[in-house]
């Protein structure tokens, strides 16, 4: 547990050295997005349909914070969204296909051009509406991010898990919105 401590550490110091390229940094160091200044930034995030569900609390007994519905029957369950004590956000869930043909999300990739996988959740996001802020996922020391990779060809009627970390937001910062490239977004509150 405690090399995962360590890895986590020096996750934190590169995203702070790394402040600079492709974000604003705020007051804490944490690599995030104005959204005034990402207006019309051509990211494709600005024309996905906005939330309209409420949040709901996660709890330590996986259930459902949120659920988003895109094409070809593919289904993202969200069940956690977990603040440590470390500075990151966990956000954890399963994405299912409930279509009838295999399906890979490439959307869902970052359009960072050193990214390593090109088939993972590295383009998602936390938008903090109220503060006008949008939290990237974290990335290690080899270029890839700090969430699930590898989802390639998922089958008709297969569930695989899936996660991603995030810097965290401010501790008052409870409700954000979680957004996936080419996806809705969906309104979840963070626990701890």
């Amino acid at each position: 547990m405690s090399s995962r401590i360590a890895g986590a550490a020096l996750v934190v110091v590169i995203s702070l050295a790394l402040a600079g390229c492709g974000g604003e940094g705020n007051d804490d160091g944490k690599k995030t997005i104005d959204l005034n200044a990402a207006r019309g930034g051509g990211s494709g995030s600005d024309t996905a349909p906005k939330s309209s569900e409420e949040p709901v609390s996660s709890s330590s007994g996986g259930g459902k914070l949120g659920e988003i519905k895109g094409p070809d029957g593919v289904v993202v369950t969200l069940t956690s969204a977990v603040r440590d004590k470390g500075g990151f956000v966990t956000v954890g869930g399963t994405v299912a296909n409930r279509g009838s043909k295999p399906y890979t999300p490439l959307t869902w990739r970052s359009k960072e051009t050193e990214m390593k996988s090109q088939s993972s959740v590295s383009g998602a996001s936390l938008i903090d509406s109220a503060g006008k802020k949008r939290y990237l996922v974290l990335r290690d020391t080899d270029g890839e991010c700090l969430c699930t990779t590898g989802l390639v060809n998922i089958r008709p009627g297969e569930s695989r898990p899936v996660f991603a970390q995030f810097p965290a937001p401010p501790a008052s910062v409870t409700d954000v919105d979680f957004q996936l490239p080419a996806m809705p977004s969906v309104r979840i509150r963070i626990s701890g």
